[in-house]
């Protein structure tokens, strides 16, 4: 059985937003216009957290974080939906039932790295970005908290190829739309089960660790730090 799992090099990201730009397109994910930004009501499956690097030479420095869901192992935020629409499938992936969901925002309140979002508004897509829109993806109703999936269709997708070609799935496959977009190779996806792949053995780096893994969420997400930041942030 795979365990799905994806490691972002900080040393290589450039800070582009490719990545944030593939996956709003990849997943159908709504713009919110500056009035609902200004709200806090943007958004973005996922974002580019700045974290401040201190002085170095004189000069100030940031540096800026990709974060998406972080598919936990142990997640909070499965434990206080009280209809089950967020779940964790045998493969480790953290999906979310929209039907389902009633808009209690406990599962946001409980993410503590806020990756979750409210769709407080009606999608809607100005002209010509509804021609634009993936058809393997549905697009969200008002009122339903929306996330990362990894590009769960993507899965569908390549596990269907491998079938109709008689093979098993091979690295490579299933790959998120972030990961396959990054300009600087800074993100790797594969499964954390096999030992041969690339994503594992990027995973124990020495430079490798993982956003709040003290508070026991088992993120299956890991950063490999900048040579200044000595793997904390």
């Amino acid at each position: 059985m795979a365990r799905w799992g994806m490691v972002i090099d900080l040393d290589r990201c450039t800070g582009c937003q490719a990545c944030v730009v593939a996956c709003q397109v990849e997943n159908n994910v709504p713009p919110t216009g500056a009035d609902q930004a200004e709200l806090g009501r943007s958004i973005s499956w996922l974002r580019l957290a700045v974290r401040e690097g201190g002085e170095h030479g004189g000069q100030h420095h940031a540096h800026l974080m990709p974060i998406p869901c972080m598919h936990c192992d142990n997640p909070p935020c499965t434990r206080v939906c009280p209809v089950s629409a967020t779940q964790s499938d045998a493969e480790g992936l953290v999906g979310q039932i929209y039907p389902r969901c009633i808009g209690c925002r406990y599962c946001t309140t409980a993410c503590p790295y806020t990756v979750r979002r409210f769709n407080w508004r009606r999608p809607e897509f100005p002209e010509p970005m509804e021609k634009g829109l993936s058809p393997d993806v549905a697009i969200r109703p008002e009122g339903v908290v929306e996330k990362c999936s990894f590009c769960h269709h993507r899965l569908q997708i390549a596990r269907d190829r491998a079938r109709s070609e008689g093979r098993p799935l091979a690295e490579g496959d299933y790959v998120p739309a972030c990961v396959e977009t990054c300009p600087a190779g800074a993100m790797y996806f594969g499964d954390l089960e096999d030992h041969n792949s690339e994503v594992w053995r990027a995973s124990r780096s020495p430079r490798a660790f993982k956003l709040l893994e003290e508070l026991g969420t088992e993120p299956k997400v890991t950063y490999l730090s900048k040579g200044e930041w000595g793997g904390k942030v």
